[in-house]
């Protein structure tokens, strides 16, 4: 018979005690106090080798969050699956941006101060009718939180990935953020319409580049790391298709690699962008780029 106490012990020797504890916990759908607590119960046979083979999938390189099927991303848990990427804190940055672009963009003439985030009668009204796009949402993180933080926003997400667009919904369905989700190759199912704000975190690491084979980028999927040999497809191709699909003085932002801001820049300028700007992330890496369309003539 084996204890819990014992199978983390085992545990530890492959693992880092707070990972050990945390697929067990996952396992046993209990938090780390109870496992504490209840350190001298006997774990079940059929449950010891579940543990057994989450602690030898980890051990191989399998990102913990997919391992446990969930990830924290502004203050919420997210489902995960190997179907989309795994929500970073440095994309946090973008959502920051798009939160406070629309509580500077769309709130009453009487009012313009205050965060989309606090609960105020004040703060719903700034955040009051503008139309959002998420360009390739992958598990609907940056959507569902502009959705839920900015309630009267009309957010819509899309993504190229059906399987992808499952796990986006059943966030939106287990968290209650109102997104409208479009199977579309970028803006392909979106002919005719236009949005006050578009935000993307697309692919654009390089293709071959050597973290591609290490860490967790081995298990994500590949279509929604790479962009082309330089990285810039994929960013390259929403910044040419954006302005027709953004309202009179409506916005891009892009979060991008840590060697591309110089790149992205230029390009959001020769599509047309002005008062670009480019925002640092807590590395102090500059991570978002983004600018206001350049109105006609």
């Amino acid at each position: 018979m084996t204890t819990l106490s014992a199978a983390l012990a085992a545990a530890r020797a492959k693992l880092p005690a707070s990972e050990a504890r945390l697929l067990l916990g996952h396992l046993l759908e209990r938090d780390p106090a109870w496992l504490i607590a209840h350190d001298d119960e006997v774990l079940e046979e059929a449950a010891l080798q579940r543990f057994a083979s989450l602690v030898a999938r980890r051990t191989g390189g399998e990102p913990l969050d997919y391992l446990v099927g969930q990830r924290e991303f502004f203050g919420r848990e997210f489902a995960v699956s190997p179907a989309v990427l795994i929500p970073r804190p440095e994309t946090e940055l973008l959502v920051e941006i798009a939160l406070a672009r629309i509580a500077a963009n769309h709130a009453p003439k009487t009012e313009r101060s205050g965060a989309c985030g606090q609960v105020t009668a004040e703060v719903g009204e700034a955040c009051a009718g503008p139309r959002v796009l998420d360009l390739g949402t992958g598990s609907g993180c940056i959507a569902i939180t502009l959705a839920l933080e900015c309630p009267r926003a009309q957010v819509s997400a899309v993504d190229t990935s059906e399987a992808a667009l499952l796990v986006a919904r059943r966030n939106a369905q287990q968290l209650g953020g109102p997104v409208r989700l479009v199977h579309s190759d970028w803006f392909a199912a979106l002919a005719g319409e236009s949005f006050d704000l578009i935000v993307a975190n697309p692919p654009y690491i390089a293709a071959g580049d050597p973290h591609l084979v290490v860490g967790d980028l081995r298990h994500e999927p590949v279509a929604a790391l790479t962009g082309g040999v330089d990285g810039l497809a994929s960013i390259r191709r929403i910044i040419t298709l954006a302005p027709a699909h953004l309202a009179s003085g409506g916005q891009l932002w892009l979060e991008h690699g840590y060697d591309q801001a110089g790149a992205v820049r230029e390009l959001l300028a020769a599509a047309g962008f002005a008062d670009i700007e480019q925002h640092i992330d807590l590395a102090g890496i500059v991570r978002v780029s983004g600018g206001r369309l350049r109105p006609a003539g």
